[in-house]
């Protein structure tokens, strides 16, 4: 099968490599013509170093290659899911599977990325949205690894799972697309707060509660927006949240670990280098809450450190006292 993966990131790169293995002809595209050149010359991504680019992966930087396939994987950063998206439209093959593989909500319309990339493709092809616990750096060398394949379309959901599905990478089908998207991109705010915890250096217990109670706070506004419950429970919830909390592959723990030990948030994020989706998913997350009316005390806490200067020490002591709960907010029997 021909499948284009659109961004050369780490996770295209490491996406485009899988989908080789598994006896696919793929090309990678790149936004800029000279990234695709270095690829081309050294046969690897600087950002998945050690991991070769076999002569047989084709490598460009012209948005045609989305010609003749049956499946175009989208892997841009968030803010450029969009208007990729509008540029490939009148590239893409009648009935040609797009798969949204990028984590995160448009910032200035609040929709998922599949919600945004429907609007620009006007329903005339099928979206799958792909997502769950996946550190690139891991899955470019085969390590194990397990995703949710999530559409209503049920037929596109099991091609993606056919065509992804390889000995070291297992595929899960859902059709509980709010619920897998809003769990990748809103477990980031929570992983950014993992790592202030840890450049606080508070403990495991803190990063437990954190992690327990931020994922009431994700189900808590998936379901408002529509998600399962059970959903949260699974790969693209509880799955990805530990992976992005406790791993150092993960941009949104070692950004959060630089504004505990002091640094300015919008420093720190240029010091990774690369983007921050918790950042910025922060800032939607809230709005939605606001929008909804749903309790969010963890990303608030978050969206206060983050653009409004607040110390963390200061938040975490607020959390820590805030009025008294029942763990399931629901009355006694």
């Amino acid at each position: 099968m021909n499948i284009s993966v659109l961004g050369s990131g780490g996770w295209g790169t490491a996406l485009a490599l899988l989908l080789l293995k598994n006896g696919h002809t793929v090309t990678l595209w790149s936004y800029q013509e000279e990234e695709s050149a270095n690829l081309r010359e050294k046969r690897e991504n600087p950002v998945l170093p050690g991991v070769a680019l076999p002569g047989e992966l084709g490598l460009t930087a012209d948005l045609s290659c989305v010609k003749g396939c049956a499946v175009v994987v989208l892997a841009t950063p968030s803010f450029a899911v969009r208007s990729t998206a509008r540029q490939v439209k009148p590239l893409l093959d009648p009935g040609a599977v797009v798969v949204s593989v990028s984590k995160g909500v448009e910032k200035d319309t609040s929709l998922t990325l599949t919600e945004a990339i429907g609007q620009e493709l006007g329903g005339a092809h099928p979206i799958v949205a792909l997502s769950g616990p996946s550190h690139a750096e891991e899955v470019g060398r085969g390590v194990p690894t397990a995703v949710v394949a999530a559409s209503q379309d049920k037929a596109a959901a099991m091609l993606v799972q056919d065509v992804f599905m390889s000995p070291c990478f297992r595929v899960y089908t859902s059709d509980d697309v709010v619920g897998v998207e809003l769990g990748a991109a809103l477990k980031n705010v929570i992983a950014l707060c993992a790592g202030v915890c840890d450049g606080l250096g508070l403990g495991d217990n803190t990063k437990a509660m954190l992690m327990s109670r931020g994922l009431t706070e994700i189900a808590r506004l998936g379901e408002a927006m529509g998600g399962r419950k059970e959903t949260f429970a699974g790969l693209a919830g509880v799955g990805d949240l530990i992976v992005t909390c406790t791993s150092m592959h993960s941009r949104n723990r070692r950004c959060g670990i630089l504004i505990g030990k002091g640094t300015p948030a919008e420093q720190a994020v240029k010091e990774i280098g690369m983007v921050v989706e918790g950042y910025y998913a922060a800032a939607t997350a809230k709005t939605l809450a606001d929008k909804l009316g749903v309790e969010m005390p963890i990303t608030t806490a978050a969206y206060q450190v983050l653009y409004e200067g607040k110390d963390p020490k200061t938040v975490v002591t607020e959390l820590m006292t805030r009025d008294k709960k029942h763990e399931s907010e629901e009355s006694w029997v």
